[in-house]
């Protein structure tokens, strides 16, 4: 039977909360409501902050990239803008990413020296408002598959509610969730935040009646021929009225696997229903995410070890040739020795184990039987032990 995720022994493993939004969607905010909600009932979460840029945040993190990589030295060094310098700083922290993941593990089990302290049932990460710098991004793509390799895992995408309130950036968000959840291949949860200065009703609405969008399409299309402006920012008319309606049908399928929440981080009404949809998203998680993920890690080991395998035979080959010249030579010089079978059946013997004893330690090097993150780097590892 496969093990779960940071499967222990005491309990569930702690779920990992991954807010991801636009700039200006209340992100961070809504990470300190969250944050605060948990410290109120004595669950304290384990608190990541992977936004190198950020010059403040509301809330304590227990890792925080700043304290690794400075943002601002990294645009100096490498020449690069503000999102290169934020897609740099991530890859920089991404070669940390076995020690974090190692960290977490260890605080997620009971702690024999310091009995006091409780394993961790929450993981906050906090990350930067350029959405396509860490979802589409290699460093963004290996946080994300650690995690979700030992621990269950959760999308929650922060959504500006009063700027979604027509049907095209309504569209528009729909899509760019859609995107993130095929790219990420996670649990999502869509929190339409900002509910204290506009009810997400409309939005819950459209996600489970098509007839109502398709009538707030109609108004919004309305609204601007009355306004003289064709496609005057709510619906448009003509092609992309056609679009949004094609669209909708199409995204269909693709609410009925999402979780819909609103959130008034500021008031912080709404907290409650989104930890009911995470707990809904984990087991979600573990019943049919996991399975997948194991199977895609176990091909790319698979796959990885045959890759090995293969460079491995070459070099042995490569390395009996030689041999098989050199005793060559060494025949052609003395001609006048006569050949006996049994001689030479001791000579493919003890070729036979060199070669097999010669393998054994490459297999040793190379690190077959490492299963952690950083398998690539056993052999590296290996030489700097024969040091």
């Amino acid at each position: 039977m496969a093990s779960t995720p940071a499967d222990d022994g005491q309990g569930s493993p702690p779920v990992a909360i991954v807010c991801v939004g636009m700039a200006g969607s209340g992100k961070t905010t809504f990470m300190q409501r969250v944050n605060a909600h948990l410290h109120s009932q004595q669950k304290p979460p384990y608190v990541l902050n992977l936004d190198p840029a950020v010059l403040s945040t509301p809330f304590e993190s227990n890792i925080d990239i700043r304290d690794s990589v400075n943002y601002e030295e990294v645009m100096k060094q490498y020449n690069l803008g503000p999102n290169g310098g934020i897609l740099t700083s991530l890859n920089l922290f991404a070669t940390k990413v076995d020690q974090i993941v190692n960290l977490l593990e260890k605080r997620a089990k009971p702690d024999a020296e310091k009995p006091e302290r409780k394993p961790i049932d929450t993981i906050l990460v906090d990350t930067p408002g350029q959405i396509e710098v860490f979802v589409w991004s290699a460093s963004g793509t290996i946080l994300l598959e650690s995690l979700a390799s030992s621990f269950p895992t959760v999308i929650a995408y922060i959504i500006d509610t009063p700027r979604t309130a027509s049907t095209s950036t309504f569209m528009s968000n729909m899509l760019y969730a859609c995107s993130i959840l095929y790219k990420t291949k996670l649990p999502m949860i869509l929190v339409f935040n900002k509910t204290d200065v506009k009810d997400a009703a409309f939005a819950r609405e459209w996600m489970t009646d098509f007839e109502a969008f398709q009538a707030a399409l109609q108004r919004d299309e309305n609204a601007d021929a009355l306004g003289g402006v064709e496609g005057g920012g709510h619906g448009g008319s003509g092609y992309m009225g056609s679009l949004l309606n094609s669209m909708s049908l199409m995204l269909e399928e693709f609410y009925s696997h999402l979780s819909m929440v609103g959130v008034s981080s500021r008031l912080g009404t709404g907290v409650d229903d989104f930890f009911a949809a995470v707990e809904d998203k984990r087991q979600e998680f573990m019943r049919d995410y996991y399975p997948e993920l194991q199977r895609r890690r176990e091909q790319r080991e698979e796959d990885r070890k045959k890759a090995r395998d293969k460079e491995l035979n070459k070099m042995m080959q490569g390395m009996s040739m030689g041999q098989e010249g050199a005793e060559g030579a060494g025949a052609a010089e003395d001609s006048d020795e006569v050949d006996v079978a049994s001689d030479d059946d001791d000579e493919d013997s003890d070729d036979d184990k060199a070669k097999e004893g010669l393998q054994a330690r490459y297999q040793a090097a190379l690190g077959d039987g490492d299963d952690s993150i950083m398998g690539d780097a056993s052999f590296a590892k290996y030489l700097y032990k024969q040091r």
